[in-house]
């Protein structure tokens, strides 16, 4: 604990970081999320079914396992009472794999990534990077076969992005434009290594605890799908889809001389996601804290934030308001229309986001003069739910 650090604070903090690495994509921030919630007794419902809501209850519900809202409900609210809204989003700008991924050059097996968001695309040069995301799996076959979703994260790094060496480009140093098609292409193995192993697949032996198979799948190489068979538990050719992004193998840490700093990726926004999501756990925790509530206490957390929220999962999407819309009428079928009306406009709702106050290596670049303090927003926010 840093020199005059409080006990509280220390305990947020690490509880930031154990978010922070457990959430290396959206679709694993959500999974982080739930855990959290269920754990605090917020119950899991659906938006395919009808939902059965109780006064002095607490909920919670995903869409596209990227974004999720989580509510409770006051033991005094009636259907009209306003929702106390507080906004994030669970992506980040990241390098997302291409539907075809399969490239090949230079004797080297290369992954084809693209750009998500708006992102410091230099600063992923010489990282180990490994991959995270979701699979679509495959059980049985024919009629029989059915199809789930299921998360998946290597750990170990098993891929970089290198940089040329200096004495083949002198003038990096005067100004490197990244070229995201042909300079942001993840080196995944040789080609010669891969050969070998065809070989040891066509023999039927075992390399570093993984059985070779002879896959020969043209949108992507077939040491990528058995690394990712191999993690997921099931047969390389089961895996119809997936989404998948690079992820730094680097955990997020405090770091400086008096611990003072958090070190990490995706700060932006999952710290507003977290800061979000501890408040209304924090703030319904005991069995009397919706007693005198009126309102609903309410976060939603969006998917596709960085790439304009348009999506069906994207705070742009009808996803809030239905939700809005199905509470008020739970309570309410009379004028639903009306009653929903007038919910909105009792109630508050904040969109909160990650800044940037100051660098002092770049002083002369600056935005609004904001300074989040952790426990001052964490505050902040349990008073507005």
């Amino acid at each position: 604990m840093a020199r005059g650090e409080q006990p509280e604070a220390s305990s947020v903090v690490s509880d930031l970081i154990d978010f922070l690495n457990a959430s290396p994509t959206a679709f694993h921030a959500v999974d982080e999320a739930k855990k959290r919630l269920k754990n605090a007794g917020f119950e899991q419902i659906s938006e395919r079914e009808e939902w059965k809501l109780l006064v002095g209850k607490k909920y919670y519900f995903t869409r596209n396992y990227s974004t999720i809202v989580a509510f409770a409900i006051g033991k005094k609210y009636v259907a009209g009472n306003g929702f106390h809204i507080v906004g994030a989003h669970t992506d980040s700008p990241s390098l997302k794999l291409m539907p075809v991924t399969k490239v090949t050059k230079g004797g080297c097996l290369e992954v084809g990534v693209q750009t998500y968001g708006g992102g410091l695309w230099h600063t992923w040069f010489d990282r180990d990077l490994s991959i995270a995301g979701r699979l679509m799996i495959r059980k049985g076959k024919g009629d029989s076969a059915s199809y789930c979703h299921q998360l998946v994260r290597i750990e170990e790094p098993i891929m970089r992005i290198p940089t040329l060496a200096i004495h083949l480009d002198r003038g990096v140093n005067d100004g490197f434009k990244v070229n995201t098609q042909s300079h942001l292409v993840p080196v995944l193995a040789t080609s010669i290594k891969a050969e070998l192993n065809k070989v040891v697949a066509e023999s039927g032996g075992v390399e570093d605890g993984v059985q070779k198979r002879n896959n020969d799948n043209k949108k992507h190489h077939s040491l990528l799908l058995e690394l990712l068979a191999t993690q997921a538990g099931c047969e390389p050719d089961e895996i119809c889809d997936f989404e998948l992004q690079l992820c730094d193998t680097q955990p997020s840490t405090t770091a400086g001389a008096m611990k003072e700093f958090i070190f990490s990726g995706r700060l932006d926004n999952l710290c507003m996601s977290f800061c979000s999501l501890k408040a209304l756990i924090d703030a319904t925790l005991s069995e009397s804290s919706l007693e005198d509530e009126t309102g609903i206490r309410m976060v939603a957390l969006f998917d596709h934030e960085e790439v304009g929220s348009s999506s069906a999962q994207g705070a742009g999407s009808p996803a809030m308001l239905d939700a809005l819309a199905r509470v008020t009428n739970s309570f309410s079928l009379a004028n639903a229309k009306e009653t929903g009306a007038r919910a909105i406009k009792q109630g508050v709702s904040r969109a909160i986001s990650t800044t940037q106050n100051s660098l002092s290596n770049v002083s002369d670049y600056k935005e609004d003069p904001w300074l989040w303090e952790l426990l001052t927003l964490l505050s902040d926010i349990s008073k507005s739910l």
